[in-house]
């Protein structure tokens, strides 16, 4: 399970072996969500609002890179760091 960022306390995760469409995994504290890469939409689970807000500005800022990720780990199981929230 590939961690693709770290910031505020906020770990953006992607699985080697997931199931479209493209997303990724957010864990901060006990919360546990998925965000939906092509139109930045919480698919399940849930966050703080300002937890929340974060990840998506985040996303936005790096969308991207996300599903060049997405695709990578799909296709040869590698990945790269992106860089985090600032």
């Amino acid at each position: 399970m590939p961690e693709v960022s770290r910031f505020l306390g906020i770990v953006i995760l992607m699985y080697f072996d997931d199931h479209n469409p493209p997303h990724f995994h957010v864990r901060y504290n006990d919360y546990r969500a998925i965000i939906s890469i092509n139109d930045l939409l919480l698919i399940q689970g849930e966050l703080p609002p300002r937890v929340l807000g974060l990840v998506i500005e985040w996303a936005g800022l790096h969308k991207k890179e996300l599903m060049e990720n997405w695709n990578m780990v799909k296709e040869t199981g590698k990945w790269f760091k992106i860089e985090p929230l600032v």
